[in-house]
């Protein structure tokens, strides 16, 4: 039985699903085949791209997992005893069913008190970065994940669940032909690296008016755009820092203080949405619905203070208050550590959602329990907060 019982729809932003080893692999094309592999590295099962072995996802099996919420004292408490990091996981757990299939995962979102959740796959961020020098294989990869996504839990499972399917953007003609081929299967939401683009001219903006087109069809469509967490190749400017020459990107890795700190800002999302506002984006194209997941809301103050003084000593380089745009085409998911109320005080309720990363450990072992966190609003915000905007946003 839930935790407790809560008098409106319960949606949650933020959900992950653990991918089999044939996730990226079976619907390859005969061309691709061995781009992909799993390969034993003194007694641990790694995964490897175009014959790189990558240690980003430590464990890509998934066969075990960390309990779900193992680290969310640690998130919301710190680590003032300075426990090793083994210690506040704690033991792993089988991977349960229902987090490899929807039908299991439907019993336990009723378990959880969870009526509906985004679904995010976890494999999608290793790709675009490892594969940046060669857009056509991205293209496949992530055409591939889609088709093992669709077939396993399909885009809309009984109205409840809704995975994500990934758009990757570096060809623009693949990535409408993506988005037309998802739409058709019942998507209601995309998942979109917020990252510069890879591609054959290098890495450049998604908000340049070269990308017009797919942008086109995403406001056409009226679909959500996720901007999860991910790889965003970010951990090349901190390497610089550290002196280190292997960009690999280990957020599970011991780091340095400067690391610590810089990853802590967010300046992946910031640089995301600036550039969505700043390069005219949402100008141009004023009905998109950006949802930045799991990336927290600490960053949304100062970025905020930015836009506006950026708009008051050069207003020229702007088509409109970028302020403003923000709290038209924004929608953001606060960790469970955050201060959602005072996010809400920032850019008003109908831009907050809820989400708790589960089974993650770094999310929420109850995820209903983030209510709490929304002491003191009005009951209808705090429907909203829970559910009322996301399903708001999707047209569910």
């Amino acid at each position: 039985m839930p935790s407790r019982t809560l008098d409106f729809t319960v949606f949650d932003a933020d959900n992950h699903l653990y991918e089999p080893r044939e996730a990226l692999t079976k619907f390859l094309p005969e061309s691709r085949k061995g781009i992909v592999e799993y390969v034993e590295v003194r007694g641990r099962t790694k995964i490897a791209l175009r014959g790189q072995i990558s240690d980003y996802i430590p464990n890509p099996t998934f066969d075990r997992v960390a309990k779900p919420g193992a680290q969310e004292e640690y998130f919301r408490s710190g680590n003032p005893e300075g426990k090793p990091m083994r210690e506040i996981m704690g033991r792993g757990i089988d991977c349960l069913p229902a987090f490899r299939e929807p039908a299991p995962r439907l019993e336990l979102m009723d378990e959880l008190g969870l009526d509906r959740a985004l679904m995010w796959p976890t494999l999608a961020s290793l790709v675009e970065e490892r594969l940046r020098d060669d857009p056509e294989a991205i293209c496949d990869i992530i055409h591939a994940l889609n088709q093992w996504m669709h077939e396993t839990w399909s885009f809309d499972y009984e109205h409840r669940i809704f995975p994500t399917p990934v758009i990757t953007l570096p060809i623009v003609d693949r990535a409408i032909a993506e988005l037309e081929w998802v739409l058709e299967r019942g998507a209601k939401i995309v998942l979109i690296r917020p990252a510069p683009v890879p591609g054959f001219r290098g890495p450049r903006s998604f908000a340049l008016p070269e990308f017009d087109p797919f942008w086109e069809l995403v406001q056409e469509a009226g679909i959500v755009v996720g901007m999860h967490a991910s790889d965003s190749g970010y951990q090349r400017y901190i390497n610089e820092w550290e002196g280190v020459r292997d960009d690999e990107f280990t957020p599970f890795a011991p780091r340095s203080g400067f690391a610590t700190i810089v990853m802590g800002q967010h300046r992946e999302i910031i640089d995301t949405i600036s550039s969505a506002i700043g390069h005219g984006l949402l100008s141009r194209f004023p009905g998109i619905k950006l949802v930045p997941v799991e990336n927290g809301s600490g960053w949304v103050r100062g970025l905020l203070d930015d836009l506006a003084g950026a708009y008051n000593q050069n207003p020229n380089a702007f088509d409109e208050d970028p302020v403003v745009v923000f709290k038209r085409n924004i929608f953001v998911h606060p960790f469970h550590e955050d201060d959602p109320v005072g996010l809400v005080e920032l850019i008003g309720a109908d831009n907050v959602l809820f989400g708790s990363d589960y089974p993650h450990p770094e999310g929420m072992a109850d995820p209903i329990s983030f209510v709490d966190d929304l002491a003191g609003l009005p009951a209808d915000d705090v429907a909203k907060i829970m559910g009322g905007n996301l399903s708001r946003l999707m047209q569910v």
